[in-house]
């Protein structure tokens, strides 16, 4: 991973951070370096015949669970018919469970069964490995600059939803 601080440049980000060719590099080390860390979760999934958006629900699933369908819908920013196919591959697959809200009889509250839970904290570690190699061969402060870069992505309104999360650390 040391190897890995060699594309970034001895002095640091250039002074000049909000030019074309400081922010194409920023894009292309966040495609190349999301690839990169997927690649394993994303062999593993393959062999059990899911994708992505599968592990995305997985992984939200299991931060948040009894986490209503409205809210996973809102995470992940996709359409009503993409949620509805990928719980229905992991219900079938017998990965995730709904049950019905108790206050709210019309609310479909979302749970990884012992299998999902098995599956999401598989595909966890091999996240984790390369994440934490990563963290660590950059440093706190690094890291640190590189969650606030990620938060900017983040729409104002979106923000409570990503920080409901942190609150089941």
């Amino acid at each position: 991973m040391a190897d890995a601080l060699s594309l970034v440049p001895k002095a640091g980000a250039s002074p000049l951070f909000l030019r074309e060719a400081e922010i194409r590099r920023g894009i292309e080390l966040l495609y190349f370096g999301y690839s990169n860390m997927i690649r394993g979760a994303d062999d593993m999934l393959a062999s059990k015949g899911l994708g992505r958006a599968h592990h995305r629900a997985l992984y939200f699933i299991a931060r948040r669970p009894a986490m209503p369908v409205s809210d996973l819908l809102q995470l992940l920013n996709i359409t009503k018919q993409s949620l509805s196919r990928v719980l229905g591959e992991l219900q079938t697959k017998a990965l995730v469970v709904t049950e019905v809200g108790a206050r709210d009889r019309r609310q479909r509250l979302l749970h990884l069964t012992a299998a999902g839970a098995a599956l999401e904290a598989q595909l966890f570690v091999e996240l984790r490995t390369g994440m934490a190699a990563a963290y660590a061969a950059a440093g706190q402060g690094a890291v640190t600059g590189f969650w606030a870069v990620l938060s900017g992505f983040i729409p104002p309104e979106d923000r409570p939803l990503v920080e409901a999360l942190q609150s089941t650390l």
